[in-house]
């Protein structure tokens, strides 16, 4: 199956933009509502517990129906799923501005993370569409879009401070609204279109998987109150675990299968998805707990803490643009992703040393900007190989099985919530506490970032670094 043509001249960049801004977008949407989740709990009424589901709702639904986003982009087109997950997130969105009761927010939040589901694989769907058949405007174009993902995530820390010492927090939902309907304006002339396939379409896999997924991550962020070592704990997440299980039973059974199992017998799939998984789960802990130091050991303000961790945005935006697509085109993707993650390692470790006394200057800033500098230089190159096995007419399941890193932000975020709880960080207004509860995390999460590094080591291929670029010729 041929890829359908680019548009041609600066269309195709128009294009790419728009791609680049959904990336940030549902990743923004992943932290934006940090520095206002106190705020929520008083006027929503949520408990010390329930208020993480204001987070988990949207990456539980996101990580566990992107397979589905992607097997709909392959069968009904991207262009028109890239239309339907835009409104549909603007619709939660509104819902959750709106929400004047707990379960209302989590149904708006859940929404938000079904249209994410669909916008991202078609993204990169469309991405690929775009620039798979030009490998020089690929590795460019791949460096845009990922230098978008952990700029989206901090950049959400930053405009949730300013949104939310400046005006309420709704507005953190709300400020989608605006970006989806200038993605809906313009997407129309500058995407491009694909024929309907025929094929079915596995709902009952996509629940199974979403609610293991959920299952898991309720035992895993309940597992503080409950005890580790109580049967309620261990009978929840063997629950979630069966329901995964599951699901790769109803796959192989299947004569259309929500995933195609035998993808993953492609050069490098596997282990560029286990890269992806640890690094996010080691990543999105890092900021989400530094924010919190920056706040609540630092007494910094809502708008202070954010515009701290701006440094490492800056930082990340200029080595994926600049210095990741030149290293990849010297030394090729392996080398790059086992690099990136050792060093976002020791990032974070480096972070583990913060002192309750501490300062911006001594114990956040040269530890963010080397975590930084690790993501950068293993994000692009494990997204790559992650896409570049798959077939053109499975371009849209190979971008969902990348869901592999919000399944890892997901699961990431709720192991190292516990693990600062059990440390600590359970005591507000005890700087010493907190900050021996957040050093657990930033110890757990190097752990993760290095065993990434040791499973890309073992798992991946060296490759020259053109097949480092995905292409549409390269067989399953």
């Amino acid at each position: 199956m041929s890829t359908p043509s680019a548009p041609p001249g600066p269309r195709r960049w128009t294009a790419l933009v728009l791609i680049a801004l959904a990336q940030f977008t549902v990743i923004m949407d992943t932290s934006i509502i940090g520095v206002a989740l106190p705020k929520m709990q008083v006027d929503l009424g949520f408990s010390p517990e329930g208020l993480s589901w204001v987070f988990n709702a949207y990456v539980v639904a996101f990580g566990g129906l992107l397979l589905l986003g992607g097997r709909l982009s392959d069968l009904f087109g991207a262009k028109r799923i890239f239309v339907a997950g835009w409104t549909v997130m603007a619709g939660g969105s509104l819902v959750a501005g709106l929400a004047s009761e707990v379960w209302v927010e989590l149904t708006g939040r859940a929404l938000q993370g079904v249209g994410a589901a669909l916008i991202a694989p078609s993204a990169l769907t469309l991405l690929m569409m775009l620039f798979g058949s030009r490998p020089k405007e690929l590795t460019k174009a791949l460096a845009l879009y990922g230098a978008a993902a952990p700029a989206g995530g901090t950049a959400g820390v930053f405009l949730g401070g300013v949104i939310t010492e400046y005006a309420s927090w709704p507005w953190v939902f709300y400020i989608n609204i605006p970006i989806a309907l200038i993605v809906l304006a313009f997407t129309p002339g500058v995407m491009p279109s694909s024929p309907v396939r025929r094929g079915s379409v596995d709902f009952g896999g996509a629940a199974t998987v979403t609610v293991g997924l959920a299952t898991a991550v309720y035992a895993i962020v309940r597992a503080p109150e409950t005890g580790w070592g109580s049967a309620e704990t261990w009978l929840v997440l063997l629950a979630g675990l069966a329901l995964i299980a599951a699901f790769v039973a109803i796959q192989s059974k299947r004569r259309e299968p929500l995933m195609r199992l035998g993808i993953w017998k492609a050069p490098n799939l596997a282990g560029a998805n286990i890269a992806q998984l640890l690094m996010a789960a080691a990543w999105i802990p890092m900021w989400f707990f530094l924010n919190l130091y920056l706040q609540q050991v630092l007494g910094l303000g809502a708008f202070a803490s954010g515009a701290a961790l701006l440094p490492m945005t800056v930082a990340i935006m200029i080595m994926m643009i600049v210095l990741a697509p030149r290293l990849m085109a010297r030394f090729g993707s392996k080398p790059l992703i086992v690099t990136g993650l050792l060093a976002l390692a020791a990032g974070m470790l480096w972070l583990s040393f913060a002192r309750a006394d501490g300062t911006f200057w001594v114990d956040v800033l040269p530890a963010s900007l080397l975590a930084a500098a690790g993501m950068s230089l293993a994000f692009i190159p494990s997204l790559g190989t992650a896409l570049s096995s798959a077939r053109p007419e499975e371009g849209g399941l190979a971008s969902g099985i990348v869901a592999s890193y919000q399944v890892g932000s997901a699961l990431g975020l709720a192991a190292m919530t516990a693990v600062s709880a059990a440390y600590g960080a359970r005591e507000l207004g005890n700087p010493e506490a907190l900050t021996n509860g957040f050093s657990a995390a930033f110890i757990g999460a190097a752990a993760l970032a290095a065993v990434g590094a040791v499973a890309s080591l073992l798992t991946l291929r060296g490759a020259p670094s053109q097949d480092s670029a995905p292409s549409e010729k390269q067989p399953v």
